[in-house]
């Protein structure tokens, strides 16, 4: 599979970095988008909007979604997004935690996943 054939989908909480890892992907003219699930009730919304042929789902902490984006949410609020994101978290064919990791360490591991694909 072509890396720059192919469209990915990035989903995950608030601040679990899927802005920045797409803007990073595509800059390597690799189609990813940000697929916005976690404001879904519809459990495959992510599957609906973009149907990507690889899914990425990106995990990060309470605390550090938080600390992240200045959050002012309770545990429960960021809870109902972990759920709604449990469609596309089983689903998906890439799981990283960011918490320990900076934006380029993030897009160095998508990289190296594509290419070893």
């Amino acid at each position: 599979m072509e890396i720059n054939n192919i469209t990915l989908g990035i989903v995950g909480p608030c601040a679990s970095g899927k802005t920045s890892l797409t803007k990073g992907l595509n800059q390597y003219g690799i189609n990813a988008k940000h697929i916005a699930q976690e404001h879904s009730y519809v459990k495959d919304m992510w599957k609906r909007l973009s149907n990507p042929d690889i899914l990425i789902y990106l995990d990060v902490s309470y605390k550090l979604s938080i600390k992240r984006k200045r959050l002012n949410w309770t545990y429960n609020e960021y809870q109902v997004q972990i759920d709604r994101l449990a469609h596309a978290r089983d689903h998906a064919d890439l799981y990283i935690h960011t918490d320990d990791l900076s934006i380029d360490q993030v897009l160095g591991i998508v990289i190296n996943y594509l290419q070893e694909r």
